[in-house]
C-alpha cells in the first residue's frame, strides 16, 4: 500500500511496532494480541488496530496477529527488508563494548563477526574473531556494512575492506583515510562532538 495513503501520525508508529516485533521474535513470541502490543509499546490497542488497518486485514479476531507476518509486512512498508550482517574491525575496549551493546534494538541487524590484528589475544567474545588478513576466507556472505575501531595500519585496512565488498564503514578511528566512489563513511568523532558541546555551552555565558 501506498505510503501516500497512511496518516503521518501512522507512520511514525510503524518502526516503533517494527522494533517491539522484532524484540518480541527474539524471546520467542510467535503471535500477539492488539492488547498485549499494546502494553508492550504504550498505545492504545484502538489505535494499533487502526495503524494496523491501513495494511489490510493483518489478524483473526480470537487469534490476535502473527508476529513473523507483521515483521514482513512492516519491514516491506518501511523499505526495510532485510537484516545487515555487520562486521566489526578491531577488538580493543570501546570495540567490545559495541560487541556487548550487538543487535541494534533488532532493528538494523548485528554484528555476526570480528577480525582484529591479534585475534588469539581475545577472550570472551560474543561473536567469532578472526585475523584481519584472514578477512577474505572469512566475509560473511551479503555483508556490506563494517565498523571501524583500529588505531594503525588504517588505510590498508580500508582498502582490504573495500576490496572485499565492504560499501558502508561506520568510523570511530581519528585518522583521516579516502574511499572510491561508492562507498560511505561515517566519522564518530567523541572528542569533536565534546569540544562542539563546550563552545556551545560557554556561549551562552559570555
Amino acid at each position: 500500500m501506498s505510503n501516500r495513503k497512511v496518516p503521518k501520525a501512522t507512520l511514525q508508529r510503524y518502526p516503533v511496532y517494527l522494533k517491539a516485533l522484532r524484540r518480541l521474535r527474539a524471546q520467542g513470541v510467535e503471535k500477539i494480541m492488539s492488547k498485549q502490543l499494546a502494553e508492550y509499546v504504550s498505545i492504545e490497542s484502538t489505535t494499533i488496530r487502526r495503524d494496523f488497518s491501513f495494511l489490510g486485514n493483518l489478524g483473526k479476531q480470537g487469534y490476535g496477529y502473527n508476529v513473523d507476518d507483521l515483521i514482513s509486512i512492516f519491514s516491506e512498508e518501511l523499505g526495510v527488508t532485510f537484516d545487515e550482517k555487520i562486521i566489526l574491525v578491531g577488538i580493543g575496549n570501546l570495540g567490545k563494548a559495541l560487541l556487548n551493546y550487538n543487535n541494534w534494538n533488532h532493528v538494523v541487524g548485528e554484528i555476526v563477526c570480528a577480525f582484529d590484528l591479534h585475534p588469539e589475544a581475545i577472550e570472551k567474545a560474543t561473536v567469532p574473531v578472526y585475523s584481519i588478513y584472514d578477512l577474505q576466507d572469512h566475509m560473511p556472505e551479503g555483508c556490506r556494512i563494517a565498523i571501524l575501531c583500529i588505531s594503525e595500519k588504517i588505510q590498508e585496512t580500508v582498502d582490504l575492506l573495500v576490496k572485499n565488498g565492504i560499501r558502508g564503514i561506520v568510523s570511530f578511528s581519528t585518522e583521516i583515510f579516502s574511499v572510491p566512489e561508492g562507498v560511505f563513511v561515517r566519522h564518530i568523532d567523541i572528542v569533536s562532538s565534546i569540544q562542539e558541546l563546550v563552545f556551545e555551552t560557554n556561549s551562552l555565558y559570555r
